[in-house]
């Protein structure tokens, strides 16, 4: 259940949005290399121009991003953004895309990871290795600057400082409930539970990929963050069933449509699934269960998989996706505001029952 594995479905954004979007991020990565904080040297701006940034930062889907124009033009109540809108909007957006690249560069070396995105993981680049520690660090450095230089002066700059190193630190928090408890010491089952998973969830996926987009919009819009609770509630809420999908799609989901085999089974993680099945196993199916799990033998695999045929999972997922859509929808139509309805009911409506 890493960062990795969370690809937000919500902002898709038109084709003028996209070009608009990619051709901000030249510019801002162009103001990185003349920043006049440091002094280049022609070898440590080779390395950020031409390798280090643009493989980090580029070759996602760009949804997270991308969801803070689209967010802002319905708050807005308009089609088309001025040019000073578009560009403080997808400024935002980039820093956001920034904020993951800098997660997935340290995220894979903790979990030691061999590919993203489709090629080696950045440290596994020769020449490159524990370098890519200092090169996170130097991606996160990106964000403030960049936040600084287009938005000090903004009535809002100091709450938009804040938002980004509140997410920052619930993100790292929940990255470090995740690594001790699926990582440290032996493997222990036990473990993992319900809560557990609910938290580590929260934490490190839903804060930054779901609320983080909408809160940057809502800044944007003038709206102070501290009248949205309800909304901030919501999102964290789409980001665990987000999640809980992922988690059903690792097993069921076909590989050749989502695009990867899963392989949470194999990799011991602290997936819904078998945090559900902990909790209707009788001692015959947990022995199965704490005997199978973890390991990357296809036989011990197809065990814990037929257990969860046994124990109904499936059908358990449905469930619980029926309830999460009928309750975040009565929670999204109790807002107040019907822009920001129209917000929530937009990654709703792209997240519900997706297979990929």
């Amino acid at each position: 259940m890493a960062t990795a594995g969370v690809a937000v479905a919500n902002g898709s954004g038109g084709a003028d949005t996209k070009a608009a979007f990619k051709e901000i991020y030249s510019k801002l990565k162009e103001e990185m290399l003349e920043d006049p904080a440091f002094e280049f040297t022609d070898e440590s701006l080779q390395w950020i121009d031409r390798q280090m940034v643009d493989y980090n930062v580029l070759g996602g889907k760009c949804n997270r991003g991308l969801s803070v124009i689209d967010s802002y033009k319905i708050l807005r109540g308009v089609d088309v953004l001025s040019k000073e809108e578009t560009f403080l909007a997808c400024t935002l957006g980039w820093c956001i895309e920034w904020l993951q690249a800098y997660f997935l560069v340290l995220d894979d070396i903790m979990d030691n990871s061999q590919t993203r995105r489709g090629q080696p993981c950045w440290f596994r680049v020769p020449q490159v290795g524990l370098i890519a520690v200092n090169d996170g660090i130097i991606l996160r450095n990106h964000i403030s600057r960049i936040l600084q230089r287009h938005f000090k002066g903004k009535p809002y700059y100091v709450d938009l400082i804040d938002l980004f190193n509140e997410v920052e630190f619930k993100t790292a928090s929940g990255q470090l409930l995740d690594l001790i408890t699926t990582h440290e010491g032996e493997k222990d089952l036990s473990k993992y539970n319900l809560t557990v998973h609910r938290r580590i969830v929260q934490y490190k996926t839903a804060y930054y990929s779901f609320y983080l987009p909408v809160a940057c919009a809502l800044l944007l819009a003038g709206e102070n963050l501290d009248n949205f609770g309800d909304v901030k509630n919501i999102l964290v809420e789409m980001g665990t069933y987000f999640q809980v999908q992922d988690d059903y799609l690792d097993c069921y989901g076909d590989p050749d449509f989502i695009g990867k085999i899963g392989t949470d089974i194999e990799d011991y993680k602290c997936s819904w699934l078998v945090v559900q099945a902990l909790e209707r196993t009788d001692e015959d199916q947990k022995k199965i269960l704490f005997e199978n799990y973890g390991k990357s033998d296809p036989a011990c695999v197809a065990k814990v998989k037929d257990l969860y045929k046994e124990l109904n999972l499936e059908e358990v997922f449905h469930e619980y996706e029926r309830e999460s859509y009928t309750k975040l929808t009565a929670d999204i139509e109790a807002q107040p505001n019907k822009a920001v309805q129209t917000v929530l009911k937009s990654f709703l409506h792209k997240i519900y029952k997706r297979d990929k």
